[in-house]
């Protein structure tokens, strides 16, 4: 159960009756997400919208380099293992021709048949070994096993349909390639040493006229870790480059939120001391108003008022007499009611004018101008383009306040003999122009007062433009424009400004 009591001008009290625990979590739960949605200010949303294109490029550029650099390193790695491979290929090759011009001139005299010859070949072939595990084969073309001095238990044994560990044939496959003159071929086979089956690639040819076919091979899985290696080398670079562009983003990221924070900062620090501001000159002005209205009413009204009682203290004297004179000082205080009357009506319509609403801003501007010539022998001068009553009321007010502010101006500080007052509406909104003939003002010499600063802070809250030319010995120009979106859309409802009495000058 909670009861909760908040005002305006001091923050929120809450009292909690009872041991809830679950509503309470759940209620602070709730607050706290609510303040999180609204802590998000305007400028932090722009921020956040800015930031997700930067991240989705960031990543996008990271990807792009990753998979870049990927296919670079196959190419390279690749590349690698070709090079290697053909090494060991042009070896096996000068191995098979060193060892076939080590007896060739065996072979080249012997015939077909001659045993004792191949013997010596056989014999010469087998004590060719090289390495750990480097060695030469002969099969014969039914593929019986004739040199094979690491695995001697093979010689004499036919091994046709012979198959590695992976299904591929071996001795048919190499005994085709003998048959057609001399090629590589690539297999799994164990290694002598170590029985472990490994890659192995060899280089095999013919002697056709014995049927043999005559090869040596060597093991490939030092190429292949030497190329795992390498892969493994590149698939780390890859990873760290990837690293080091996400860290550098979130660095970036981290500067951007950092910046924004601290402008957000400022700006609200700002922003709060402009408030402050405002909000003092929002009292003193209402101090200033309440002193004026006060001053009119104490020596105004009130004194009328006295004079009205007076009067009628005096007939009411006279009257119980009996003097028949007794109607004249009721007459006056009739009289002097009436001006009191007219004193709280223009009270009244300094507050607030009633044709403001009734006929609109021009013919309120009007009234306005008529009166400050009549009150100060001014000349005034008047214009508007006539057009239908289409501003909405915060800006007939902020213009209206405009105007009645710079009339204050001139007659306290101006001197001025000729005004002018210029209201026209046009494709950018309304504008409202005041100028004088009076002495003016440099705008360097001094700070603008309350009055020019409740004037551009009208035309700031209506997102207008407010403008002050002023020189010495050349009057003041002011310019208020309120914009297009404080223009109501045409409406039958919005008749046209109907001219008040005594107009100066219309221009159509």
């Amino acid at each position: 159960m909670r009861f909760s009591v908040s005002g305006n001008s001091g923050p929120q009290v809450r009292v909690r009756l009872g041991f809830d625990y679950s509503a309470d979590k759940a209620y602070r739960i709730d607050m706290l997400l609510h303040r999180l949605r609204l802590s998000i200010s305007y400028g932090q949303k722009l921020m956040l919208l800015a930031s997700v294109p930067l991240i989705v490029a960031v990543a996008a550029i990271a990807f792009v380099v990753a998979a870049q650099s990927r296919a670079l390193a196959d190419r390279e790695v690749n590349a690698l293992e070709t090079q290697l491979i053909e090494a060991k290929k042009a070896e096996l090759r000068n191995y098979v021709t060193q060892a076939r011009n080590g007896f060739y001139f065996i072979y080249g005299s012997a015939a077909p048949d001659d045993e004792e010859a191949k013997q010596r070949v056989s014999q010469i072939l087998s004590a060719m070994i090289y390495g750990e595990e480097g060695q030469f084969f002969v099969y014969d073309y039914d593929g019986t096993a004739i040199v094979s001095p690491r695995e001697t238990d093979r010689i004499g044994r036919n091994f046709r349909g012979e198959s590695d560990g992976e299904g591929h044939p071996v001795v048919d496959r190499l005994i085709e390639i003998a048959r057609s003159g001399d090629g590589y071929y690539t297999y799994l086979w164990p290694k002598p040493s170590t029985g472990v089956p490994a890659r192995k690639i060899v280089y095999v040819t013919s002697f056709p006229s014995w049927q043999w076919a005559v090869g040596t091979g060597v093991f490939i899985d030092n190429i292949l870790a030497t190329v795992a290696t390498a892969r493994a080398e590149v698939e780390d670079r890859v990873d760290r480059t990837f690293i080091y562009i996400g860290a550098i983003a979130l660095m970036a990221l981290l500067v951007v939120f950092a910046t924004g924070l601290g402008l957000n900062l400022r700006e609200r620090r700002l922003a709060d001391a402009k408030l402050k501001k405002l909000t003092q000159r929002v009292f003193d002005a209402q101090e200033e108003e309440r002193g004026r209205v006060a001053r009119e009413l104490h020596d105004g009204i009130s004194q009328i008022l006295v004079g009205v009682r007076y009067a009628l203290d005096n007939a009411r004297r006279r009257l119980d007499r009996g003097d028949p004179q007794a109607g004249a000082p009721l007459a006056k205080g009739i009289a002097t009611l009436g001006e009191a009357i007219s004193e709280v009506r223009r009270i009244s319509r300094d507050l607030r004018p009633g044709v403001l609403d009734d006929l609109g801003l021009g013919p309120a501007l009007r009234m306005l101008a008529d009166e400050f010539g009549e009150r100060t022998g001014t000349q005034m001068d008047f214009t508007t383009v006539v057009f239908r009553n289409r501003l909405d009321s915060d800006a007939k007010i902020a213009l209206y306040r405009i105007a009645q502010e710079a009339l204050t101006n001139i007659e306290r500080h101006a001197n001025a003999t000729h005004v002018r007052i210029d209201l026209r509406g046009h494709k950018r909104g309304a504008t409202l122009r005041i100028t004088d003939n009076g002495t003016g003002f440099a705008a360097s010499a001094r700070t603008p007062g309350l009055g020019l600063r409740n004037m551009q802070e009208r035309m700031d809250q209506l997102g207008g433009q407010f403008y002050l030319r002023a020189l010495p010995g050349k009057g003041v120009e002011i310019e208020a424009t309120a914009p297009l979106t404080h223009m109501l859309s045409p409406d039958p409802a919005n008749t046209p400004e109907k001219a008040p009495p005594k107009p100066r000058k219309t221009a159509a």
